[in-house]
């Protein structure tokens, strides 16, 4: 299998050959991916395309994996002395006048932090992005310190990471590895991956596999205990490093990181929920965060780094709030941007949304957009998501907010005004739910969704019965969801608010009533939401809070939440309330 529009090479060295793959314009700056076990390079197939276009992009297949050839004899042939000869002799040949933004993941990782901290290395290498795979110098240093300074806190983490590495002594006996990986292993590993990592099935493994991951069984027999042994005292990185870390990882600790500042001068870094083949599961982010770190680093200024609350949830994740413009979309917008995450601002006025995305960027979003559309309508909505989805990627958090607001009694409104409030309030929420929850279902990586519904969703009212049953139906739907959507990982809250200070006063419409009482009433509206002055701020702070922690409801507000208790345990008083006739 080759990677489709790349450009193929062979680097010859140390008596072997490395199939090497590059794709972009060569005078960009030079990203070099390398793989771990037991992958070939396709495993970044997904990340390269999308950093193609930036970046001259180049992959190659590790020492008898893939299409290079292997040491003979194995044994002896896969120390890290001879990966970092490797590493020098491809470098050399795409980038011979200029250091390289280096990528690592698992093993790939493990090899590329000894390229990092070996010295005839300095000067090749611009920066080090390490994914789930650790120093082994650090990791020697790690241990020992937790055994000759034992603590219960660290006897625990001792033990656990001990846990995690059960393959690693496996892949240490001899002949057993290589029999089931070239026999019913290798056969099943793809489906593994699916069940077990959710990865997504396709040309990834290649039919190398089972060759691989017998050959790679010397990457650990090779180096990993004597250099947990005998850990280098110097093992500091001459560049800066981007740590990710994906946070359900099987087979690594966090822990594993928490010295990483000594030995690393110039280090960001990265969290996110997912676990541990990332290039495959999560390549939008993994992508996004390699670019941005590469441009700042070519750019001499530091990472961005996160400070928001909940930075280490969200940062880098893809957001899509609807009814950006203004209000609670807004200040939702601005929230998810200060943790650090990718926002696409949706409005249906256009120059708000685009301003949304430029102060989302100011305040913290490394990427955000704004893409204008009418979320009553079901084709702008389907061309939104077809757009986002080749674009951008899938969405990990979709907050339906879009609303509109309308008051009057029952038999004052009309159908068409029922009309407008549902394709709205309703219909517009569906079109989020189905168009995009559809995409994180099909992922199987989990994620989740916020619908914006109100206290009027379960406070009745003989002012709001249009308005009240819009948003009494996406509660519904939300719970519905919810139900259905929990196998996979994927979370769904109703967020509730109750008079908050935005500006749906101006535009609300009060049926029965000519225009100039229309000015009057929404003049008197806006007055008393502003003397009551709930932040919006606030109930993107919930929203925040509610996908943190998985939420089902989260009613905003004291009389969001007394209406709320009164709904489960006096409803009758709900209904007396009901009965008084409001007084603008």
């Amino acid at each position: 299998m080759t990677l489709e529009g790349a450009r193929e090479r062979w680097v010859r060295t140390g008596g072997i050959e490395l199939c090497v793959a590059e794709l972009g314009d060569p005078e960009q700056p030079t990203v070099v991916l390398v793989h771990g076990y037991p992958d070939s390079k396709e495993v970044w197939s997904e990340v390269a395309v999308r950093l193609a276009d930036r970046f001259h992009v180049v992959l190659y297949d590790v020492r008898g994996h893939g299409r290079s050839t292997a040491p003979r004899p194995l044994r002896g042939g896969y120390t890290l002395a001879k990966l970092t000869d490797d590493f020098l002799a491809v470098v050399d040949e795409v980038s011979p006048d200029r250091p390289v933004h280096l990528v690592g993941h698992d093993w790939g990782s493990v090899q590329a932090w000894e390229f990092v901290t070996v010295g005839r290395t300095e000067g090749r290498i611009a920066s080090f992005t390490s994914i789930s795979g650790p120093s082994l110098d650090h990791f020697g240093h790690w241990i020992n310190a937790r055994v000759k300074r034992p603590t219960p806190r660290r006897v625990g983490q001792l033990l656990g990471q001990g846990a995690k590495s059960w393959y690693v002594y496996l892949l240490h006996t001899p002949v057993l590895p290589e029999l089931a990986w070239r026999g019913p292993l290798g056969k099943r590993w793809p489906k593994i991956l699916e069940r077990v990592e959710r990865v997504p099935g396709g040309d990834y493994p290649t039919g190398s596999l089972p060759t691989d991951a017998a050959h790679g069984a010397w990457l650990y027999r090779d180096n990993v205990r004597a250099r947990l042994r005998r850990p280098r005292p110097d093992a500091y990185a001459h560049a800066p490093v981007q740590l990710i870390t994906p946070q359900g990882d099987a087979f690594l600790s966090e822990r594993l990181y928490d010295d990483l500042d000594r030995w690393v001068p110039q280090l960001t870094r990265r969290t996110l929920p997912a676990k541990h083949w990332i290039p495959r599961t999560r390549p939008d982010q993994v992508a996004s965060w390699i670019g941005e770190f590469v441009m700042s680093v070519d750019g001499g200024r530091p990472a961005r780094q996160p400070a928001g609350r909940h930075a280490d949830r969200f940062g880098g994740q893809l957001v899509l709030v609807t009814g950006a413009g203004s209000g609670i979309g807004r200040a939702t917008a601005f929230a998810f941007a200060e943790a650090g995450a990718r926002v696409i601002a949706v409005d249906r006025d256009a120059e708000s949304a685009a301003r949304t995305a430029e102060l989302s960027r100011l305040v913290g979003a490394p990427e955000a957009w704004a893409e204008p559309a009418d979320v009553a309508d079901e084709q702008v909505m389907e061309k939104l998501a077809e757009k986002v989805h080749r674009e951008y990627g899938v969405l990990d958090v979709l907050v339906n907010n879009a609303g509109i607001g309308l008051s009057g009694s029952f038999f004052a409104t009309t159908t068409d005004d029922w009309r407008k409030v549902l394709d709205v309030n309703l219909w517009g929420v569906i079109h989020g739910c189905r168009l995009f929850g559809a995409r994180m279902a099909e992922r199987d990586q989990g994620g989740h969704i916020v619908n914006i519904a109100s206290a009027a969703a379960y406070q009745p009212s003989r002012a709001l019965p249009a308005y009240s049953t819009s948003k009494a139906a996406v509660l519904m739907l939300s719970e519905c969801l919810r139900a259905e959507l929990a196998g996979q990982g994927i979370g769904v809250t109703a967020v509730c608010p109750g008079f908050v200070n935005t500006n749906i006063t101006s535009t609300a419409r009060f049926t029965g009533v000519d225009e100039a009482e229309q000015r009057r009433r929404r003049q008197r509206s806006a007055r008393l939401y502003g003397l009551r002055n709930y932040p919006p701020e606030k109930v993107a702070a919930a929203v925040l809070d509610a996908v943190a922690h998985n939420k089902a409801v989260v009613p905003v507000t004291p009389e969001a939440r007394g209406a709320h208790l009164l709904s489960r345990f006096a409803p009758g008083l709900l209904r007396r309330v009901a009965r008084v006739e409001p007084r603008l």
